[in-house]
């Protein structure tokens, strides 16, 4: 099993009561109250828990990248790629990921990642993500694009990391006259690619028609395994079996030494209304063109009084029940991970540690927890149930690469 470790590294010292007030913290919520001072803090306090993760053991740390709202303080998740790429002797480096329809040069991203690659000395996992609904509006890239933008970034990225150079690239939305990188991956033919999600039936099956593992973000054990479901059997029309080397689950959990201290934190999870990416608008969260139109049709009716709030998150004591959130003392929390494994089966497990105002003290305690006593024992458990990882099983990097299905990156620059 791949073990790895995630914060949405919050910009938890901003006035999240006038936000409230307010009735967003995304997009629109304005710079005016980012305190740079803290930021540089926050900063340098998720730096030194990254180089604990890697020193106790963990597989991997999982990156990611926001705009525009305090929820996330990544604005460039390659940025901090790049630093642990130096800072790091062991951890796989785990983007979940690159927002592909954000990118207005894919070459230039192609030759970002090769250079963590080189510098990590082979460690990346080179996730890519469609982004957020606001995300596109904060970079002022049309959403209604959003699919076909990432799909042609991914086939020249890949593309620019396998084919030499120099070729020429004439798509629908990229247009080079010349490709010819000399930074390509230390890794052959490319680095792994993870795709994470959480309610798009479409990125589901792209992922498993490519072959790369789908990771699916804090999602209930119900709607995990109907995820799986969808992925095997479009991993098995693309011509491979799925399962768990396949499969990725991201899980909210915090450890402490004590069950009321773990719970005290974990309420931190919760710590804008319930909403990890805090208020936003639905239409700003799902602008017209993005998603499918039945998930347009709930956000708006919500946004209109039509209907309830689709992404609405129970109290904290439901979810810890339903197990969304996981809290308490490491036996406890290794109790509460067996029932999930044993109903998920994730080859991939996301440890979602620490957010919102957890102290720093207070989160490398739940760091050093997790190293010490949790690790050892859910490795001990993914034994058991048979939990490989895609390192573990060796498989390919893309079955669409290796010849199950068209090469679409070769064909589409030919």
């Amino acid at each position: 099993m791949h073990l790895m470790y995630f914060t949405e590294q919050p910009m938890s010292a901003y006035p999240s009561d006038i936000g409230l007030e307010t009735g967003y913290t995304a997009l629109m919520f304005s710079n005016k109250y980012f305190d740079p001072v803290a930021g540089s803090r926050l900063y340098n306090e998720y730096l030194e828990h990254y180089v604990m993760v890697d020193e106790l053991g963990f597989d991997g740390i999982m990156l990611n990248e926001h705009h525009n709202a305090p929820f996330c303080m990544q604005a460039k998740a390659n940025i901090f790629a790049s630093i642990l790429a130096a800072a790091t002797q062991n951890v796989k480096i785990v983007m979940l990921g690159n927002p592909l329809p954000l990118a207005e040069n894919p070459v230039r991203l192609a030759e970002e990642l090769s250079m963590i690659d080189m510098i990590s000395k082979g460690r990346l996992v080179s996730g890519f993500v469609r982004g957020g609904g606001q995300e596109q509006l904060a970079a002022g890239v049309n959403p209604a694009f959003n699919r076909e933008r990432f799909q042609e970034a991914h086939d020249l990225i890949v593309a620019a990391w396998t084919r030499q150079g120099p070729f020429r690239w004439e798509g629908t939305h990229y247009q080079h006259r010349v490709v010819n990188p000399w930074a390509v991956p230390l890794q052959k033919p490319y680095p792994r690619v993870w795709v994470p999600g959480v309610i798009s039936p479409e990125t589901i099956i792209w992922a498993a028609q490519q072959g790369y593992p789908y990771i699916a973000l804090n999602t209930p054990i119900d709607r995990t395994k109907q995820i799986w479901q969808i992925y095997d059997q479009h991993a098995a029309e693309a011509g491979f079996q799925g399962g768990p080397a396949y499969h990725g689950l991201l899980k909210q959990i915090h450890v402490a030494e004590s069950e009321e201290k773990a719970i005290q934190n974990a309420a931190q999870f919760r710590w804008m209304q319930g909403e990890f990416t805090g208020l936003a608008h639905p239409v700003w969260s799902t602008p017209s063109g993005y998603g499918s139109p039945a998930n347009r049709r709930a956000f708006v009716e919500f946004a209109s009084g039509v209907s309830k709030n689709p992404r609405y998150r129970p109290d904290l004591e439901t979810q810890m029940k339903d197990l969304m959130i996981i809290a308490g003392t490491p036996k406890q929390v290794i109790a509460k991970l067996r029932i999930l494994l044993e109903e998920t089966r994730p080859g991939i497990l996301g440890m979602w540690a620490n957010d919102g105002t957890v102290t720093h003290d207070d989160a490398k305690t739940c760091i050093r927890l997790m190293g010490e006593e949790v690790l050892p024992a859910v490795r001990e458990m993914a034994k058991e149930f048979d939990l490989k990882s895609p390192f573990e099983t060796n498989q390919p990097v893309s079955v669409a690469y290796h010849g199950a299905k068209a090469q679409p990156a070769l064909a589409a620059a030919q």
